[in-house]
């Protein structure tokens, strides 16, 4: 038990209560709890997006309310955590501090290094997994060594008993009135529209977990790309900000599928869950993956610099219906479709040929899921560069694309409305329609709807050269 007179719980990607092996740890020593949040400073960490500071100052506000309910203050600072933890260390009279590990480079070696200084001065500081269903160091190869190809992670995963998620813990004293947490941030001005798509929190998450399960799971293997049906699980900021833990996700999963005839699409399912797994393996062992390609031979590409295409493509302007609903959904709504996003990131890195780096900026910025393992990951995959990646040849025609899987034009009509006259044969293909059909839509290309921004097999074939030199 800690010498001192209480314990702090540092709160990082963690923020929720049950199954949350930093706080049930610190309740178990039966000395008071003091939960704390960071806004850290300039360490080599890479600075949170836009809309993710959104999404954080609402889950900070939950995470205080459900703490108190437990007799648990919850404070706020900023700074550097070197500089921070130990004064707050001296000013609760701690003598430990708890956290769930993370496991990108940079922040491990603040991690290691604060742990060091504290156990130096007599704090005992104690560390758990707490953010993924298998740590990145416990998983390997027969070889020994880590995975580059996803299929057999996803078969040794499979194959581990992931441990069963911790329940709520007790309180340790009477309920608080919530304090408000300071605010550390400028909150940009689009991100006032986010409160109406979104409930942010740890209840919310749960909540989400089991209406997907219960209402959509059966339909997830197939309608999981058809991005103009609600067939997602939408769980994604909540793993991002750890208001939900994988292990309660997977197990939760695994429950629904042993009661109901839903087994094959919980596969289907767990295997997606699986994939930010993979995500953190590959951030755990690799530079920092959202500026250095996994594949060192991509350094080489002669990416195009062409900043009005890239303004084109940010603000849903490309004239390519199905990438243009994606970005304006995003910009309305913090979240694009996991198929759309494959398609407006390829068409960005292969077909214009710009640095793959730009467009997982602007997601980072504009996601309210920016996770700092499964963005920068995904975005290499597309771009062929990363460890399981697509190869590089493969490259999505976000036309035939949109027809295959938006062929009632739902997503397009809702997220592009001044498409919404043309017929569905031409909806996908307005730069194709016939001038009489554009007419009678009312559309003017190049002045109500962009016109097409590159011809999509003459970049291909563009793309394919350049990339085959990588």
């Amino acid at each position: 038990m800690p010498a001192g007179q209480r314990v702090i719980v540092w709160f990082r990607n963690d923020l929720r209560i049950a199954d949350n092996p930093a706080l049930t740890a610190a309740i178990a020593t039966g000395l008071p709890v003091v939960g704390v949040y960071l806004h850290e400073g300039p360490s080599g960490l890479r600075p949170i997006g836009s809309a993710a500071r959104w999404w954080l100052h609402e889950s900070l506000h939950a995470l205080g309310r459900d703490l108190a309910s437990l007799g648990i203050r919850l404070k706020a600072e900023a700074g550097s955590a070197g500089t921070v933890l130990p004064h707050l260390v001296e000013q609760e009279g701690a003598g430990a501090v708890f956290w769930n590990r993370r496991y990108a480079p940079a922040a491990r070696e603040v991690d290691a290094a604060i742990k060091e200084d504290l156990r130096r001065d007599g704090i005992e500081a104690a560390s758990f997994p707490g953010s993924v269903l298998v740590e990145p160091f416990d998983i390997a190869t027969g070889e020994g060594r880590p995975y580059s190809v996803f299929t057999p992670f996803w078969r040794a995963l499979r194959q581990r008993d992931i441990a069963r998620p911790a329940s709520r813990p007790p309180a340790v004293g009477p309920a608080l009135e919530p304090e408000t947490s300071p605010d550390r941030y400028d909150l940009p001005r689009w991100a006032e529209k986010l409160p109406s798509h979104w409930q942010v929190g740890e209840a919310a998450a749960m909540q989400t977990l089991h209406d997907f399960l219960e209402q959509t799971v059966a339909r997830y293997p197939d309608g999981r790309d058809l991005p103009g049906r609600e067939l997602t699980s939408k769980l994604s900021p909540h793993l991002r900000f750890g208001e939900i833990s994988p292990r309660q996700v997977w197990h939760a999963a695994l429950a629904h599928g042993a009661h109901t005839a839903d087994g094959e699409a919980i596969e289907k399912f767990l295997s997606e869950v699986a994939w930010r797994d993979f995500s953190y393996h590959l951030l755990f062992r690799r530079p920092d993956i959202a500026t250095v390609s996994m594949q060192s031979r991509f350094d080489a590409i002669a990416w195009r610099t062409d900043r009005a295409a890239l303004t084109a493509w940010q603000r849903g302007e490309t004239g390519i219906p199905i990438v243009d609903a994606g970005m304006r959904q995003l910009w309305e709504t913090g979240w694009m479709h996991n198929r759309v996003r494959m398609l407006a990131a390829s068409l960005l890195a292969k077909n214009l040929l710009i640095d793959w780096r730009e467009g997982e900026q602007w997601f980072w910025d504009t996601l309210v899921d920016a996770d700092e393992a499964s963005n920068p990951a995904s975005w290499q995959w597309v771009a062929g560069c990363g460890a399981d990646a697509a190869p590089y040849f493969r490259i999505f025609n976000p036309i035939t694309q949109g027809e295959k899987f938006d062929p009632e034009g739902n997503y397009v009509r809702r997220w592009v409305p001044e498409l919404s006259p043309l017929p569905d044969k031409w909806l996908h293909r307005p730069s194709e329609a016939p001038r009489e059909v554009l007419e009678a839509a009312g559309i003017r290309l190049g002045q109500t709807y962009p016109r097409q921004l590159v011809d999509l097999a003459v970049t291909r074939r563009q793309a394919l050269e350049a990339l085959a030199q990588g």
